[in-house]
């Protein structure tokens, strides 16, 4: 680092500088303060690295908190001042005019680094002390028991020397001698301390066996016992302690008097109790977290037969726009000011607000009519994020979407709540936001069903589970197979086979489509070149083959190489070739998009324009489109299935067919289920069709059958 005025070290000298004089006064080191600063000068230089560094090592940030627990840093004020200065100083001398939400970001992450490396060490090093404590306790005990048996100089010397607080009481309870360290533990009196009788320090947080196992010692059934117990100080505050007491006998064996050791704990309780409040309370909002939560729902879920819940799964409508436009400091404001509306809807008893992160907060309720209960927690969650929230001079409408999981206890567990309340939410959020629904079994099956496909989706390509059917194109004049349409299947493990409408806009969602389109049209072509190798020197018409592209696939930069690549590796030409591409994905399509269409158009592979007239049709882009081919959805064909057929579908078909064929485009016609319809479509004067009238979608030997029979009259 630089060493100038104002340089990256000299900034970071002044982080020092303020930290230890914050830190200093809450430490017990025996080290002046300048001496202090400079232990945490390299400290801070980690930190200063830590904070910029490309990627975060949260090893390296919790060895920081550890290293103040060796500086002697091991009151919770000491945590607590620290925390403070990283928190107010370590970006602002640290930073180096870095992106400011970021940096802010990745100084909340080393603040908990911090203070879970300080929380281990220190509960390392106290049990350490525990077990230093412990032996010295032992031994003290027996130093003790022989002085009373030999020397009054020798057992004073030890009793109020040790550091541990030491009290001798009769069998009778009362207390008959304290050292020091004990009546320092109880305000430095000795009237609070000698003279009472042990039986009346007795607490609301006293564990059940703690009386019957002194009762046991004083009986001489039991020679010692150990627990940790809380006494009341005569100022009305709490002292805890780790409490061994133990059985003195006379030199006859009889029980004579009772040893208390006692090692003060109070600090380190309320440390520990810090620390499990930020391990389990949100550091934005204050609620409790997702760990707290969790515990809390498990509770409830194995509360017994016969209890019920009702949980309400809330995700903020909009939220990340307000953190794109406004930045991370005004997200968090509207964070808190929801966390503050949402609490004050939790008023009934058992109920309960939590925050899991980012804008999504759950809210529990376990009263006998969970099911009204839920209801009407939702309805008061929904009615607090009515009033616009003003962050930054400016109102922001909230809303929210809820999804809502009522039950009985033990039927599910908390992952499975959660999941069911969550995929609730986002059908709550799809169907438009701000509203609650309530979850559905079957919707969370299909859900989850469709979560598994995603996730097996990427191996099924891998282990060959797909597979190719082919519906064949039958010629209207002459009634031959002409052709084939490729349609993928997927035989699924579980599921059993499956067809595109399941899988393909999965394959699309996940970017799977692009490999998996490719090895469609590399089959399909393979098998038009057997067809081909097998009807040669028949009289029959040179089979083609129709493979669909997906609108992800237009956009690939590699679908024209593929689809020559493909091609001629096969030793098949284009014209044996189209590609299907639906009216959708066409509509206001640009040059760019055009392009590679074109491409494939002028080396002779047919395109045709799949579902024609679905969509808010623009016959006037048929002009530029690079399309052979027009195929009429089935839709067209319905009204053709009775006799006599519908005017206005003739009237339509018979349009469309004059207009395709004034631009010598072509025209298939989908969805043929009878004969009537093919002899109509006929007459219409459309050129090709397919449907369930001539064959269903079957394996390639299926059409080389139905081409045979063609050829052969």
């Amino acid at each position: 680092m630089s060493a100038e005025p104002d340089g990256p070290e000299d900034r970071v000298r002044r982080f020092a500088t303020i930290w230890s004089r914050a830190v200093f006064p809450a430490t017990s080191t025996s080290l002046t303060r300048p001496e202090f600063e400079e232990q945490l000068l390299p400290l801070a230089r980690r930190l200063s690295e830590m904070l910029r560094a490309r990627t975060f090592d949260a090893a390296e940030v919790r060895a920081v908190g550890a290293a103040l627990v060796d500086a002697h840093c091991t009151d919770p004020e000491a945590l607590t001042r620290a925390l403070d200065c990283i928190d107010a100083y370590l970006v602002l001398y640290c930073g180096e005019d870095g992106p400011q939400d970021d940096l802010r970001a990745r100084s909340a992450r080393l603040q908990h680094a911090v203070a879970a490396g300080f929380a281990q060490a220190l509960r390392e090093r106290t049990l350490a002390e525990q077990e230093a404590i412990a032996q010295a306790a032992l031994r003290a005990q027996g130093v003790v028991a022989q002085a009373l048996h030999t020397s009054e100089a020798r057992f004073r010397a030890v009793f109020e020397g040790a550091a541990i607080g030491i009290g001798i009481a009769d069998l009778d309870g009362h207390v008959l001698e304290a050292n020091q360290a004990l009546l320092r533990m109880f305000g430095g009196s000795e009237q609070n301390v000698r003279g009472r009788n042990f039986r009346e320090w007795t607490h609301a947080d006293d564990a059940p066996q703690v009386w019957r196992l002194y009762e046991e010692l004083v009986r001489g059934e039991r020679e010692h016992y150990h627990v940790e117990k809380a006494f009341y100080r005569p100022d009305g505050t709490v002292l805890w302690t780790n409490l061994t007491v133990s059985l003195l006998r006379d030199a006859d064996g009889n029980p004579q008097y009772q040893l208390a050791l006692m090692e003060d704990t109070t600090e380190r309780r309320l440390l520990n109790l810090r620390l499990r409040y930020e391990a389990t309370h949100d550091a934005l909002t204050g609620l409790p977290n997702r760990t707290l939560f969790f515990e809390r729902l498990e509770k409830v879920l194995n509360a017994g037969e016969g209890r019920r819940f009702g949980l309400c799964y809330l995700d903020l409508d909009g939220f990340k726009t307000v953190n794109d436009s406004l930045g991370h400091a005004a997200g968090d404001r509207l964070l808190v000011e929801v966390a503050d509306r949402l609490q004050a809807c939790a008023t009934a008893p058992g109920e309960m607000v939590a925050r899991l992160g980012g804008d999504e907060f759950v809210a529990l309720t376990t009263g006998p009519d969970s099911r009204r209960e839920v209801d009407e927690l939702a309805a008061r969650i929904m009615n607090a994020l009515v009033a616009p929230v003003t962050v930054e001079g400016r109102e922001l409408t909230v809303r929210g979407s809820i999804g809502i999981v009522e039950g009985a206890a033990g039927e599910r567990s908390a992952a499975e709540v959660l999941r069911s309340a969550d995929i609730t939410m986002y059908r709550a959020k799809s169907a438009g936001g701000n509203r609650f629904e309530l979850a559905d079994a079957e919707a969370d099956a299909r859900v989850i069903t469709r979560h598994g496909l995603t996730t097996a989706l990427p191996t099924a390509l891998e282990r060959s589970e797909f597979f190719i059917e082919y519906q064949p194109l039958v010629h209207l004049g002459d009634g031959s197979v002409r052709g084939a349409e490729a349609l993928v299947r997927w035989l699924h493990p579980q599921h059993g086979v499956l067809g595109p409408d399941r899988f393909i806009p999965l394959a699309e969602h996940t970017g799977l489509i692009v490999p998996l389109g490719r090895w469609v049209l590399e089959q399909s072509v393979r098998q038009a070149r057997d067809w081909q190798e097998r009807h040669a020197g028949t009289a029959t018409a040179p089979l083609r083959i129709n493979v669909n592209l997906s609108p992800c696939q237009l956009t690939h930069t590699g679908l024209v190489q593929d689809t020559v690549d493909i091609l001629q590796a096969a030793g098949v030409e284009p014209d044996a070739l189209c590609l299907e591409v639906t009216e959708s994905a066409l509509i206001g399509a640009d040059d760019d998009l055009l392009k590679p269409l074109r491409r494939l158009a002028e080396m002779g592979v047919d395109i045709a324009l799949d579902d024609f007239g679905t969509g808010y049709s623009n016959l006037a882009n048929l002009r530029r489109l690079p399309v052979s081919i027009l195929k009429l959805d089935r839709s067209f064909t319905q009204g053709m299935q009775q006799f006599p057929a519908d005017p206005v579908d003739l009237k339509i078909v018979e349009g469309i067919v004059s207009l395709a064929h004034s631009l010598d485009l072509a025209v298939t016609v989908e969805g043929v289920e009878t004969g009537a319809q093919a002899e109509q479509l006929r007459i219409l004067g459309c050129d090709t069709a397919q449907g369930w009238y001539y064959a269903r979608p079957g394996p390639p030997e299926r059409l080389h059958e139905l081409a045979l029979v063609d050829a052969t009259g």
